[in-house]
Formats: structure tokens, sequence, C-alpha cells
């Protein structure tokens, strides 16, 4: 290494060390002041909070952490995200509990500030779950700190079929229950009338469809629509072949594909953690796998939850506050741990998921790897209609549009809305 360079990387050393000992130091003179953290969260988290506040105050004498209950939501009056939106300084939180999708909106309107983590605690945490909350035109940078995972998986009734390993096989098997038994359906996957992107998306991401792809600098690019993309429209006859045979359809709605299941009508249902109680109750043994690869893997959406810091943290003077008790404290794997159960979810940090002996969660956390975050830049908006419709009208039985047609016409309609 050239002297030049020594010297260059000794300064950037100490100017690491530098601004963690200012951080530190910061927090430790917020502290002696007195200052109070406002936290805002919803009522199924707010125990939880609750009690991690509460170790914390313990941990750091003088420091108070309020924690107000708000209904999760990104807009609206008496959700976070609508009340963070017109909020007076006087009156903003400081930290908030955030869903990854809200990132680009929050961070392009200025309202939320980076989260810093060091790279070990970088590691605890799977990339797409980190990339989930992170957003930026030329450079990205972090705005949440992921704490739980939600994604869909394939529950398998394995009394009464094997465990499918192809997506062949799962194909087989549900067409031949399906017609032994005289059923609708030989797979349980929610649509209805309105479309159901979400609950797709694995079918979709299986045959090479994908929402926006990435520029150079790996950030989203909303030029860059996938929903009809070659890949996927040479594979779209599968879908009509799948029309054709009954293996989903666009008419089963939520409580239909949720009846199917448990009344043992169907073998094969898709559905995510929000379902576990259920589950564990129906008496049915069951286990939940990632939907076997079609063409490519059939991975699913993932909603990740998390915190964020807000722009008025700095301004009610908490700033470096705010970021120890998120990026050091959150991060901790206990802490992790309970609010992903506080919800019946699993964990996004690694080391917590390992300490989670829950089966149900473990398996659906299992089936969301390489999953894709939920798009989180504000375009996403003209997205989940369009691309629903495509899939209610192709896959909707006798009389249903073709597949390439049906999802052309929605790549059409996404690109004239986001303009």
């Amino acid at each position: 290494m050239s002297s030049r360079r020594r010297i260059v990387v000794a300064l950037l050393v100490v100017a690491i060390a530098g601004f963690a000992a200012a951080l530190a130091g910061s927090v430790h003179a917020a502290t002696k002041a007195g200052s109070t953290l406002v936290i805002w969260t919803d009522v199924n988290r707010y125990t939880a909070v609750k009690s991690i506040a509460a170790a914390y105050e313990a941990k750091n004498p003088g420091v108070t952490v309020d924690v107000v209950q708000k209904q999760f939501g990104e807009s609206g009056a008496g959700t976070i995200g609508g009340d963070l939106a017109t909020a007076s300084v006087a009156n903003a939180p400081d930290i908030i509990n955030a869903a990854n999708d809200w990132t680009g909106q929050f961070a392009a309107n200025g309202l939320v500030v980076p989260i810093y983590l060091s790279a070990s605690q970088e590691k605890d945490f799977p990339a797409y779950t980190l990339n989930g909350f992170s957003y930026g035109i030329a450079i990205k940078h972090l705005y949440g700190l992921p704490v739980s995972i939600e994604n869909i998986g394939l529950v398998v009734n394995t009394s009464e079929v094997a465990v499918p390993k192809t997506f062949a096989q799962l194909t087989s098997e549900a067409l031949a229950w399906k017609h032994k038994h005289h059923t609708k359906v030989g797979i349980a996957v929610q649509q209805g009338s309105g479309g159901d992107a979400y609950h797709m998306y694995p079918f979709f991401s299986g045959l090479g469809g994908y929402i926006f792809g990435r520029n150079a600098a790996g950030n989203l690019d909303p030029s860059n629509i996938g929903v009809a993309n070659k890949a996927f429209l040479k594979n779209s006859k599968l879908i009509d072949q799948w029309n054709s045979e009954g293996l989903i359809n666009s008419a089963v709605d939520s409580s239909t594909a949720q009846s199917l299941f448990t009344s043992k009508k169907v073998p094969f249902w898709v559905t995510g953690p929000w379902n576990s109680t259920l589950l564990e109750s129906s008496g049915i043994k069951f286990t939940v796998i990632q939907i076997p690869k079609i063409v490519d893997p059939a991975v699913p959406f993932l909603g990740i939850q998390g915190f964020m810091i807000t722009k008025y943290a700095s301004q009610h003077g908490v700033g470096a506050l705010a970021q120890d008790f998120v990026a050091n404290y959150l991060t901790k794997p206990a802490n992790q741990l309970a609010l992903a159960k506080a919800i019946g979810r699993y964990p996004a940090s690694i080391t917590a998921g390992k300490s989670d002996h829950d089966k149900v969660l473990a398996e659906f956390g299992r089936a969301s790897t390489g999953g894709v975050p939920m798009p989180n830049i504000p375009q996403m908006n003209n997205v989940w209609t369009y691309l629903g419709n495509a899939w209610v009208v192709s896959t909707k039985g006798p009389g249903a549009t073709k597949a390439s047609a049906a999802f052309k016409s929605a790549a059409h309609a996404i690109a004239e809305k986001i303009g």
C-alpha cells in the first residue's frame, strides 16, 4: 500500500472513530439532560414496545421513552403515516413503526432520515430485508430497521398428499385430487373479483415476471416495467393451461380459499402466517413450503415491518438518542424476537430466527427465502389493480382472456399511469 493511501485510510479510520465517539457523546449528553423519545406504534406491538422502552430507560437513566398507540397505516387520520404527514413539530414522533413499502414516499417527502448500522449488525439481516427499507435516486440509504417478515407459502395437507418437490408434482397431485373429488380448483389461492396480485406473485415470479427492474446504481427503475417482459410472455401459456385445467380460478376469494382447505376439499392452500392460529386449531396435519420452482423460483412478495427515525428527532434534540435506540437496541436479537412474536411473524434478524421455536412461523420464514420485498417506490401504487386484474381475467375459467393479452394490457396501463 502506498504511503499516500495509508494516510487516507488512517484519516478515514480516525473520522469514523470520531463519528462513533461523537454519537456516543451525544447520547450521553442527551441522557444527562433528561430527554424524551416519542415512539408511535400499533396496538399489536404496543405492549412489546413498552416493555423494550422500559428496559432501555433502566439502562439509560435520565431518558424517558413515551410510547403512543396509533393505527398501523401509511395514510389517513389516526394512522401512523397519516398523522406523521400532518403533525406539528411539537406533537410529532421521533420513531415510528412502519412497513417497508412506505419507504420511498416517506424518504422522498423528507419525513424520515437514514439509519446507520455497522457491518456486523448488517450481517444479522438477510440482504433483501435491508433492501426493502433502502431508497435513493443515486445513492441508497437505509431508512428502516427490519424487525419482522411476512410472506405467503404453500400449505400442504400432509395426511392427504405428499409434499411436492417440483411444480410438476404439485400440479399432478392437485389435478388428481380435483378430478377425484370433483372440486372447482386444485390449489386454493385467493383472488376474487378485485384480484390479488400479492397472493399471485409466486406464480408471477415463477414464470419470469417482475414489477420493476433496477438501474445501474441498483435502485428500482419505474421505467423498466417487467409485467409483460419477453420471458414472462413466453411462459404465459402455462397460465392458459392452468385455467383450462382448473388448477386455479379467480372466483376463489379469501374466505372460499380458507374454507376449501379447512374442510379438506383441497389439499393445497396459498396463505400467510396471519392464518397460523387457524391452521394449528384446524386438526389438519400440515406443513408449509415455498411453492416449487416453475420456470424460475416461485418466490413470494415480502412484507417487511420495522422502525424508522423521523426528521423530527433531530428537531427535538434527540437525533443521536433515536439512532442509538433503533440501531443499537432494537437490533438486539431478544428485542427482534419479542417484536416479531407480538404480531405472530418471523423475525428479520437471523440470530433471532434461530431462537424462534414456533414451527409454523419458522416454516413460513423458510418459505420467504429469496423473496422480493414489495417495491417501496411511490409508483407501485399504480401496479396493484392492473396486475391483479390481469390474473382475474386470465384465470376465470370459460371465456378467460389469453394471458399474454391480459398482461400486455396491464403493462400498458401501468406505464401510462406512471407516465
